[in-house]
Parts: structure tokens; C-alpha cells; sequence
């Protein structure tokens, strides 16, 4: 049964009758007659909206392509609406109780943390004067810069060679000064989905700041081996994340208290400066704007003997290794890295570990006795060898043999290419 439009039906008649065809012989065509039909006001029983909860009801609201809010959702690649449907005020606030506070999602806040703490910083660790009074004067300075009537850079730049312990260094005196960081590693800054790396720095700069909000505790935002991600070396690519993520940094050191991470800025949306930390190998690889003394304070990391020597006897003290020793160590083996120390007494477990394998049943069973264990069974104990200067002294040689091979390697391949060219 189709309901006809009475008003529709008398305005398209007026129509034809008051304006008609510009034919002038109007007999050799009759005038047309149009009728419409409209839908029935009331809606059927079987129609969409009577399955619909509510006319405002986000779950049921369709976007332009005919989707509904769950179906785009769901889409997303890389959905950060994470917290949808769990928190509280957002969507079904009915079901949000309290009896596990006001987000029904017991872990998020702890999926939230980014900050590092130092609990496994177990010990009396040697660290270096002239290292601490470097990273602890750039701290304050920034802490207090609207206090001096001086230019503070925001970025400290700590490099030198390889293995000179220098996020170590770092850590330990944040763990000295009661500082909670934030720390990136280079690796995080390239994605395959172009301005994440630069975003991802701004929020975890707006993290640091809220350390010092909320809790009332010092921070910082470090990132470890800067030059590897952003360092320039033979013909690597520059990519358009290289370019945001130095385009951040930059405008981090000149409006260190005006950081956006996408919404609206507001005048009350006030950050707090934290200073900023990098280590690498070779900063002049480096966006040499990004690097200039208005914007990055430099310090070249070397450690003395007098630092070495220290380093490695906090190391070896608690094996029973003194100070004389420790000092015949290092001369014997000279011109060698902090890392190659922490080697030694690393290579002396071999042939520990060796033993214990045996004992276990072999290589042949390694796979069983180390993940498939029976409930009741359990692995033999492993005992530590008992470190003494001669261990010591065969790992340093056995290491300065690698070293050696490696390096004569090295010169053949040079000796060959140029023969060839």
C-alpha cells in the first residue's frame, strides 16, 4: 500500500498548469501529469530504526562512507584509542565501578610508565669526578635557568670511544641524585609511519615534565648513541623522520616549556624545562645547527688511569682482587676500553659454564634440561669459578688475540683492495 503526498501532488499540478510547455502547438503533446510518492510517516515495524538503542547513541553513528564507530575503530592500524570503553566519563560509564577505581583497566596506568628506575644498581660503583660534576652542573643549571641571566643550553652531548662507560656513568649518578628519567635509545627513532619518532620524543619529554609535576621528583630525558640514529655516515639515507626528529629537538632547546603533542595550545599549557641528555660516539655527524653551543653543551668523555683504575677495582673488589692487582691488569694490557675490564672477569665463567654442561648431560640434551623440565626435576648448581689474577690474566691475552687476528684482517682486506684499484 503506497501513501500518496496530497501536498506534493497539488504543487507539481500547479506547476504544469501555470507554466506550461514553450511548444506552441500543444495539442501534438499532452501535458504531463507528475506524481510522487513519499514514505509513511510512521516506520514500519521491521525498519532500521527501530533496532537502533538511541538516536545519539555513538556505537550506532555512521560516518560518511556508511560505518559504524566500531567498525573504524577496529580498522586502525595503529589504534591509540586504547582506553575506549574502559575509562571512566568516556563511553558506558555505568558499568565504570569503583571497587577497582575509576579505570576498570587495572594495568593501564602501569603500561603507561616509561620512567626508569635503578634497582638493579646493586653495589658500590666508582664514579668519575670530573664525569659527575658535568652531568650534575647541566641539571641544575636547567632547573634553575629562569633564575641566571645567562643562555643554558637544554642538551648535554656526552661522547667519546666506544665503551667507556658512559650511560653507565650517567645512570649511576642519576641513581645518586634520586633522579627518575626517561630514557630512548636510537632505535626509536625511525618508524616506517612518517613524524611517530618526533611525536614519540615530545611525549616523553611532556613525560619527564609530569614526573617533576606529579611526584615531586627530579627528571630527565636521555637518549643513548644519538649519532646512531641521527648521525650522518658514508651514504646512508636521510629520511623524512631523520628530518622531523632534528626539527624537534631543535625547537625543544629554543621553547623547552611550549611542547605539543598534537592538541590545541592552550596559554595554561605551561611545561616544565627538563634537560636533556645524549651519548654517542661521534657527535659531528650529527645536524651541525642542532649541535651548536646556543642549543647543545659538549662533553668529550676520556677516562685516565686514575678513573680506570678506580672503575675496575669497584668491579673486581668483590671477588677479592686488590687494588696493586687490579693496577698490573691494566698496564698489561693498556690503551683498552673500560668494556674490555668487565670482558675479562665475563670470560672467565667459560669453562665454568662448560663443566656445568656436562654435568647436565651434554649438548645433547641441553634443549630438554633447559625447557622441558619435569615438574620435579631440577638443574644442577651452577658455582661460580673462583676469580684470581692468573683467570684474569689468560682472558686478557686470549681477548688481545682476537683483537690482534681482527685487526690483521683488517689490514689484508685494505692490502687487497688496493692492489686491485
Amino acid at each position: 500500500m503506497v501513501a500518496l503526498d496530497a501536498t506534493r501532488f497539488s504543487f507539481v499540478s500547479t506547476l504544469s498548469t501555470n507554466f506550461p510547455s514553450k511548444s506552441v502547438n500543444r495539442t501534438t503533446k499532452p501535458p504531463s501529469l507528475s506524481v510522487s510518492c513519499s514514505k509513511s510517516s510512521s516506520t514500519d515495524s521491521n525498519g532500521d530504526d527501530s533496532k537502533r538503542l538511541s538516536k545519539q547513541s555513538s556505537w550506532e553513528t555512521k560516518d560518511s562512507e556508511g560505518n559504524d564507530y566500531l567498525y573504524r575503530l577496529g580498522k586502525e592500524a595503529d589504534n591509540m584509542n586504547i582506553a575506549v570503553g574502559a575509562r571512566s566519563g568516556i563511553i558506558d560509564d555505568l558499568f565504570a565501578g569503583n571497587f577497582l577505581g575509576r579505570d576498570s583497566d587495572i594495568v593501564f596506568d602501569y603500561r603507561q610508565k616509561v620512567t626508569r628506575s635503578f634497582e638493579y644498581l646493586q653495589g658500590d660503583y666508582y664514579i668519575a669526578p670530573l664525569f659527575m660534576d658535568k652531568v650534575v652542573c647541566h641539571i641544575v643549571k636547567n632547573y634553575i635557568a629562569h633564575l641566571l641571566n645567562i643562555k643554558v643550553p637544554l642538551i648535554l652531548g656526552i661522547w667519546g670511544g666506544k665503551g667507556q662507560g658512559k650511560s653507565f656513568q650517567t645512570e649511576l649518578i642519576f641513581q645518586a641524585m634520586g633522579i627518575e628519567p626517561v630514557i630512548m635509545s636510537a632505535g626509536e627513532l625511525e618508524s616506517e609511519r612518517a613524524g611517530e619518532p618526533g611525536k614519540l620524543i615530545r611525549e616523553r619529554y611532556r613525560t619527564a615534565s609530569q614526573v617533576v609535576q606529579n611526584q615531586g621528583k627530579m627528571s630527565c630525558l636521555m637518549i643513548n648513541d644519538i649519532d646512531a640514529g641521527l648521525g650522518r655516515f658514508g651514504n646512508t639515507q636521510m629520511t623524512v623522520n631523520n628530518q622531523i626528529v632534528v626539527g624537534t629537538l631543535m625547537n625543544l632547546s629554543d621553547n623547552p616549556t611550549r611542547v605539543s603533542i598534537g592538541q590545541d595550545w592552550r596559554e595554561s599549557d605551561v611545561t616544565n624545562r627538563i634537560p636533556i641528555i645524549f651519548t654517542g660516539n661521534d657527535l659531528s655527524t650529527i645536524y651541525a645547527p642542532l649541535i651548536r653551543d646556543g642549543r647543545m653543551e659538549k662533553f668529550f668523555w676520556q677516562p685516565n688511569l686514575e678513573d680506570i683504575v678506580n672503575i675496575v677495582h669497584r668491579t673486581y673488589e668483590k671477588d677479592g682482587i686488590s687494588r696493586n692487582e687490579v693496577i698490573s691488569i691494566v698496564n698489561t694490557f693498556p690503551n683498552q676500553a673500560l668494556d674490555f675490564y668487565g670482558a675479562l672477569r665475563s670470560r672467565t665463567y667459560d669453562r665454568s659454564i662448560s663443566k656445568w654442561i656436562d654435568d647436565i648431560g651434554g649438548v645433547e640434551n641441553l634443549g630438554r634440561k633447559l625447557l622441558k623440565l619435569k615438574k620435579d626435576e631440577k638443574l644442577p648448581v651452577f658455582t661460580p669459578p673462583e676469580q684470581t689474577v692468573e683467570a684474569l690474566f689468560e682472558s686478557g691475552y686470549s681477548l688481545l688475540r682476537e683483537q690482534q687476528l681482527i685487526m690483521e684482517t683488517k689490514l689484508s682486506k685494505e692490502y687487497m683492495k688496493n692492489i686491485d684499484d
